[in-house]
Parts: C-alpha cells; sequence; structure tokens
C-alpha cells in the first residue's frame, strides 16, 4: 500500500519503453502497407499518445499538490480529456475511410467480425453510462473525494472484468478498421490498444494503489 502520493515520473520508464517499442513496430507495420496517408496516419498515432502523456502529467501534478483544481479546474480537465478522448474515433475513422479496402477481408467475413467487435465496444459505453459514470472513468477520484469511497461496479460489462473499458472498449477502433477494411487503421487500432494498457501499467495502477490503499485491479 502508497501512503505517498506517486511522484511524477513514477512508473513512466514502462512508458518510455513501451513507446521506444511500439513506435518503430508501427512505423515498420506502416512502410510493409505502403505507407499509406502519412498525415492522417501519424495524426492518429499523435493523439493517444498525447493524450495519455495529458492524463499523466494532470493525474500526478493533481495528486502532488492540486495545481490542475487551482488552475483549469476539474472541468477544464474534463473538457480536454473529452476532446482527446472523441478525436480517437474520429481520426480512426478518417484513415479508415481513406485506406479502405486494402485488408481485401471477404465481405461477409469483414461483416461478422466487425459485428463481434462493435457489440461488446457498444455495451461497455452503456455500462459506462449506467453504472459507472464518464466523470469517473475520466479520473474523477483524481480531484474529487468522494469518488474513492465508490464502491467498485460489478455491473453491466464489469460483470465479466474488472476493466471493461480497456479490455472491451478498445474494440471499437479494431471494428472501425476492419468494418472499412482498411490495413493502416489496424495499424492504429493495434497501437492504441497496447498502449492504453502500457498506460495502465505505467500510470493508472500506481495511482490506484495510492487511491485506495490498495492494489488497483
Amino acid at each position: 500500500m502508497n501512503s505517498k502520493a506517486p511522484k511524477l515520473l513514477a512508473g513512466q520508464s514502462i512508458h518510455l519503453i513501451g513507446l521506444i517499442i511500439l513506435l518503430p513496430l508501427s512505423w515498420k507495420l506502416w512502410q510493409y502497407a505502403g505507407s499509406p496517408h502519412p498525415r492522417i496516419f501519424w495524426t492518429c498515432i499523435l493523439i493517444p499518445t498525447l493524450h495519455q502523456i495529458y492524463v499523466w502529467l494532470t493525474w500526478r501534478l493533481e495528486l502532488q499538490d492540486g495545481s490542475v483544481s487551482r488552475t483549469v479546474g476539474f472541468k477544464g480537465y474534463l473538457f480536454f480529456f473529452f476532446v482527446f478522448l472523441i478525436l480517437r474515433p474520429i481520426s480512426i475513422l478518417a484513415l479508415a475511410y481513406a485506406d479502405a479496402n486494402t485488408l481485401e477481408i471477404p465481405h461477409t467475413l469483414r461483416i461478422l467480425l466487425t459485428a463481434v467487435l462493435i457489440i461488446p465496444a457498444l455495451y461497455t459505453v452503456i455500462s459506462i453510462k449506467k453504472y459507472f459514470g464518464f466523470k469517473r472513468a475520466a479520473g474523477a477520484d483524481h480531484f474529487l473525494p468522494e469518488y474513492r469511497s465508490m464502491p467498485l461496479v460489478k455491473e453491466g460489462i464489469f460483470k465479466y472484468t474488472g476493466n471493461g473499458m480497456y479490455v472491451y472498449g478498445f474494440f471499437m477502433l479494431w471494428a472501425i478498421a476492419i468494418g472499412f477494411d482498411s490495413r493502416a487503421a489496424l495499424i492504429v487500432a493495434g497501437f492504441s490498444h497496447v498502449s492504453i494498457w502500457i498506460h495502465y501499467h505505467a500510470t493508472e495502477k500506481p495511482d490506484m494503489a495510492y487511491l485506495y490503499a490498495r492494489e488497483s485491479i
């Protein structure tokens, strides 16, 4: 159990190593795919990277001395958080549309795979809204102490996993890539899904251990 708030750089070696591996790997896969649509592709890579850097900095600064609340406030933090969050699927949609029909998956199989992916992703969004709350999902417990006393959610998608957002929510990006039959979007979906788990272990898990005085799940 942690009695002191995690330091700013605590766990960030994991983030750094993850990026050192993921960025060159994404570049090689992108080259293998024919280097399509470089501006859109690398924007799609940049957005989740900046989002996770933003979350890391704001969460840790808030836990250290409450400086985020004193400056932009919780509402200001939420505004930029959700801007980044919304830009993730929008950017990959733009890339998938521009790069459509490059995977050459048979049409029937593409529809089946898209449905298999999008159903649990949509159920995750519904579960967050109904049982968890979008503010809590965005990290309200870093800013508002009352969120830290809330019980663990075991309803909806959370009956099947303690972290439905990262397990199933990111299936939405895979569904977009498969649905449009896009190789480039598939690479971005993989980058985004792996990088969010790196964020979980580098930033979120140490923070939860401090906030709840126990290992996060």
